[in-house]
């Protein structure tokens, strides 16, 4: 019973809500179970997510931080969406230059 579960992808919300309804018995029996053995804790998942989330602040020089605060006004982000992404998409390309 302590097998990882698998979810698979969805390409759309209505099959993963399909899927879920047909396997709701079966998710409804693990979670039992669970309880029942004290594997369930008390939370949600964003305190879950917090408890694992690892921040790292970077320091920016005043031309950077001004044409990222450029950028995400010109997107219509917020900065730190902005930067988010970019950092995410060079860590990408990096990955692919080294692999």
């Amino acid at each position: 019973m302590n097998e990882p579960r698998i979810i698979p992808r969805f390409a759309s919300e209505k099959e993963e809500a399909d899927w879920w309804f047909e396997n709701r018995e079966k998710h409804s029996e693990e979670f039992i179970a669970a309880a029942a053995d004290g594997r369930v804790k008390r939370g949600n998942l964003a305190d879950h997510l917090d408890a694992i989330r690892q921040a790292t602040t970077v320091r920016l020089d005043s031309e950077t931080a001004s044409e990222a605060r450029e950028l995400a006004k010109f997107r219509g982000q917020e900065v730190s969406i902005v930067l988010k992404f970019l950092v995410h998409e060079a860590l990408q390309r990096e990955k692919q230059l080294v692999s």
